[in-house]
Order: structure tokens, then sequence, then C-alpha cells
């Protein structure tokens, strides 16, 4: 019997595992899919929110301030890219501008600090580009913007080295009370028992919730849709730019990446199906309009690709956090949508020490909170480059032209904790196929090395796991 099942992935999912793996515990987690942030992890905005928008005493109030305090070292400790660039909240109607007064009081009654509202003249001279009807903006300088998928896929690999288990292509089907305690989990792959579970699994927490409780919870997904601009287009704003929020969300934003490209959205959209993420021509339109309202002269000629995210909305607006009265040993982290990056950190860590508690575990005495990630050659010196290929030659051949993505580097990505199993796998671990030509070039070679180290045939390899074959037959040579 485990000790702890963790059932999800996703950036919640592993930054609870991440914090239990200090403890003596033998503990697992359950991914549907083939890799960790497959979900809503994956398809967001990237923005470490300062805590401004929650309502005070919310836990999406709580652990969004909490989370982006701790960011920083969380950032460090796992070699994960973050830049705290700042966020405005422009306001465009002179009627509407008394709201972000009540967004400065908002944002101190949470703790946020250093908010202040910048009038047009000095909101100008910190973002050109900010569209001319602007009246002023609430300004907050401790937001920031990180990369999810880096953060996530940090969490997870630090777990994993400290002890945890990933079993992925793994999903939960159902879950029966056993009578000494805990759970039996059905899963596709077969039992496992638990002494403890936790509920991270997204927009299905509220199918795994109510397997469990007589008290259902809701969960609607609400897809947003994205543009992504080259990085050609990377500082035509520096801070991330905001809309005034409204009920559906904190609206469609214009962000640079911590990567240097340009992103604009989301659109809010609420659907029944959990795993529509097709972009449409519509929502798209909705895009391009929305971030034209706040930041002018944005160039959408350097688009290089859209795509859409779910994100878990609960009926009660609010993160759901704790165990069920009738479900004991079962913790629910549901309805995580926005601010659940920013969130992620402090939540895993009050998840592991009330379990912690319940469990009565131990400290380990050689538990490692740090791991180096993926070496990124593009942003090496030339002497440290030509240090590296000496060391390995594969660091000098370039794979992914784009983004300046070596073999050393993919190989990298296959073999290290938690390796790449799929292009997404690698895309995510060395942005191989996230230039400006979208993989155009590179698929063929990454493919090619995904054969090579893990003898993996050319027809059954995936873009993400699942049926997303990249082949489906093979050319005969004919005489």
């Amino acid at each position: 019997m485990k000790d702890i099942v963790i059932i999800g992935a996703g950036v919640i999912g592993c930054a609870v595992a991440r914090f239990l793996s200090r403890y003596q515990a033998d503990i697992c987690v359950l991914e549907s899919n083939e890799d960790v942030c497959t979900g809503t992890s994956k398809a967001n905005s990237g923005i470490v929110h300062a805590g401004f928008d929650a309502t005070p005493g919310s836990n999406k109030a709580r652990f969004n301030v909490a989370g982006n305090i701790m960011m920083d070292r969380i950032a460090s400790e796992l070699d994960v890219p973050f830049k705290r660039n700042g966020a405005l909240v422009v306001c465009v109607d002179a009627s509407r501008r008394s709201h972000l007064e009540v967004l400065l009081e908002r944002g101190k009654q949470n703790g946020v600090k250093r908010l202040e509202i910048l009038e047009r003249d000095a909101l100008r001279a910190l973002e050109p580009n900010i569209s001319d009807a602007a009246v002023a903006a609430l300004y907050a300088p401790d937001s920031g913007i990180i990369c999810p998928f880096k953060l996530t896929i940090g969490l997870a690999e630090n777990a994993n080295m400290n002890g945890v288990e990933f079993r992925f292509n793994t999903r939960v089907e159902s879950l029966i009370p056993l009578e000494s305690g805990g759970y039996r989990i059905k899963t596709s792959n077969g039992d496992v028992e638990a002494r403890y579970v936790v509920n991270a699994a997204g927009v299905y927490a509220a199918d795994i919730h109510n397997l469990v409780s007589t008290t259902p919870i809701h969960i609607t997904p609400r897809r947003g849709e994205y543009c992504l601009l080259d990085r050609s287009a990377g500082e035509h704003v520096h801070c991330t730019v905001f809309p005034q929020p409204t009920q559906m969300g904190k609206g469609i934003l214009v962000t640079p990446t911590v990567h240097g490209n340009l992103l604009i959205g989301p659109t809010a959209e609420d659907t029944q199906d959990p795993e529509q993420t097709a972009t449409t021509r519509t929502g798209l339109e909705k895009v391009i309009q929305g971030a034209g309202v706040n930041v002018s002269n944005i160039p959408l000629r350097q688009i290089i690709t859209s795509f859409a995210g779910l994100r878990a909305h609960e009926n009660g607006h609010d993160f759901i956090l704790g165990e069920p009265i009738d479900a004991p040993c079962f913790y629910d982290c549901a309805g995580i949508e926005s601010p659940g990056l920013s969130a992620a950190p402090a939540i895993g860590e009050y998840v592991a020490e009330h379990i912690r508690t319940r469990l009565h575990l131990t400290e380990k005495n050689n538990w490692t909170p740090t791991r180096r990630d993926v070496v990124s050659t593009a942003g090496l010196s030339v002497e440290e480059h030509n240090a590296l290929v000496k060391r390995n030659p594969a660091y000098g051949t370039i794979v992914c032209r784009c983004e300046s993505v070596t073999e050393g580097e993919i190989l990298d990505a296959i073999h290290r904790p938690l390796g790449a199993r799929s292009l997404d796998g690698i895309k995510r671990r060395t942005r191989a196929g996230m230039g400006r030509c979208q993989a155009g070039f590179c698929t063929h070679r990454v493919m090619a090395i995904l054969h090579r180290e893990l003898g993996i045939p050319m027809e059954d390899i995936t873009k993400s796991g699942g049926k997303s074959q990249m082949i489906t037959g093979r050319i005969e040579d004919k005489d």
C-alpha cells in the first residue's frame, strides 16, 4: 500500500508531490496522459499574479499572495526562468476609473505591496505603446512572468529525484474506501491502494471528488484562446497589460513571455467538453480585438501560432482545498483556475504540511530541494558553448534552427528524470519546435533522435501521446 497517491501531474499535483517528497513516505503520482504538464498547466498565460484581484479572505487571495512571495526561491531552486516585470490594469473609460481604487484597496487588504495608480503621463512613460484612450492604470511591480512548462517539469523532476513515483497513461476509474482506512484506486493500468489520496485532477477534479463524496461539486471547463507572436515583437510591452476585470476573468491581456515572445489572450468561453482545446476563428478575432483595446500597434503579422487551454472554473468562484466531511484521508485541490499557477507553490506547501500532520510523517535527512534544468546553449557565451562542445560534441549540432536547440539538449531532455517521450515533451523541455517555423524544419530530426535513443518505431512516435502519431505508414521503395 502506498502512503500517498496524487491524482494529476499538472502544476498543483507536482507542487504537492515536490513538497511531500521531503518526508519519509511512499508516494505515487497518477497521470492519465503521457507526461507531466499536459492539461491546464501547459496552456495558460504564464503570469505570476500579484494578488490584487481576488476577493479578500478567499483561498485565491491567500494562496496567490503567498505563492507570489515564494516564487523567487522556488524558481531559483528549480532553475526555472522567472522575471518580475510588473503588471498594469488599464482603464480606458473615465467613468470606470473609480474601479482602479477598488482594486487598489482590495490588493492592500490581500497584503500586496507597492501598488499604485499611474496617471496618463506616467503610464505612457512606462509603456509607450499603451492605448491613446488610456486614462490611468493600477501598477503592481511585483507581478511576474514564468515558464509554466519549466515550473511544472521542475517540480516533478525534483519530486522524482527525491523518490516520488510517477505513473503515466494511467486513468483513474474508481475509488473504493477500505475498511482499514484509505482507498483502493482502480485505474486503466491496474489497482493501487493508498492511505491518503490527493485530488489534483484539474478539469476532472469534480469527477474524482464525486466518486467518494455525497456532497458533489461542479466544475465547468472554461476555454481560453491565445495568439503567440514571434520574439521580434517581444518588447512591444514590458509589463503585463490587463483590462479591468469582469466576472468571466481577468480579460484579454498583452504580455511579454519569459522567453522573449509576445502573448495575447485569453478569451473566456464555458464548455461542457473537458477536451475541447481547438481554436476558433471567432475566438481568435476576439483575442486580437481585445488586445488592441489597451495596447496600440500590436504587430499582428508576427503571430506564429495560436492555441487554447481549459481552466477549471468551480461554481463558488474559489479554490476548493480540504478534506470532504464524508471522505477522510481524501484531499481536494479542485477548481484551481487563475491564479492557480501563481498559487501553486503555496498550495503545495500547505497541502504537504496538512498530510504530514495527518500521517505523522518525518523529514528525510537527505532531501534535495534543487535540480538543474536542461542547459540552453542559446544563452551561453561563445567560450561557454565551445567548452560544452569539447566535453560533448552533441552540443555543437543544431537541431532546431529557430530556437538554436542542439542535439545535446534534446538528449538531456530524453534521458533526465521523467524524460520526454514525445515531440511535445521535447518541446516543453527544450523549446525545439516553438520558434517561427513551428517545427516545420526540425520535426523529422527530433523524431529520428527519439527513435534512436528510445527504440520507438518511427510509426509509433507521437506529438503528444495517445493516438497523435506523426506517421501513418511507410512508402515502399519502387524500382
